[in-house]
């Protein structure tokens, strides 16, 4: 996580805009980001994308076997964060690190947001916020859970890229 910091996310966020979002779209960008798993990454992950107003699932795979119900439950708490703050989860955790610094993520969402119950969220690299030119706020999500946290991220990112780079091809 050294080469990222919150403004480099924050630009990752801005720059990964999609012209639409749709079941179409979805399917695509999920199974450039699985291949992306399976080519640069040996432990199993799952993909999973959907629809932030109605968490209608739009995508889901496991990029090898391996993967466990465990990683269902990161989803689910990813995509909370992602849905109540719209940002991704990575950026979320700098953060409140930045902002707390020396305490865990779960007692900074507890002291910075009230929140009751931070079991709800992680705060973990992995999810990320679907923004579509000139829709206000958060379309969808996508997670990824399995890598390690910078490598959840980071395959997420290069995945919309990769889709981004496809469509002006």
């Amino acid at each position: 996580m050294s080469s990222l910091t919150i403004d480099s996310i924050k630009a990752q966020e801005d720059a990964c805009v999609l012209p639409a979002f749709d079941s179409d779209v979805a399917f695509t960008l999920g199974t450039i980001i699985r291949a992306q798993c399976q080519r640069n990454h040996t432990r199993p992950a799952v993909v999973y994308i959907a629809h932030a107003n109605s968490s209608q699932l739009l995508f889901f795979a496991a990029s090898r076997p391996g993967t466990l119900p465990d990683n269902m439950h990161w989803v689910k708490r990813k995509e909370e964060v992602v849905l109540r703050w719209g940002t991704s989860t990575i950026r979320m955790r700098m953060q409140l690190e930045q902002t707390l610094p020396g305490t865990t993520t779960q007692q900074a969402l507890k002291d910075k947001f009230e929140v009751t119950d931070p079991s709800v969220y992680a705060c973990h690299g992995g999810g990320f916020p679907v923004r579509v030119k000139n829709v206000e706020g958060v379309a969808g999500v996508i997670v990824v859970s399995g890598l390690k946290q910078e490598d959840d991220h980071g395959v997420i990112v290069d995945g919309i890229q990769e889709y981004l780079k496809s469509l002006n091809n």
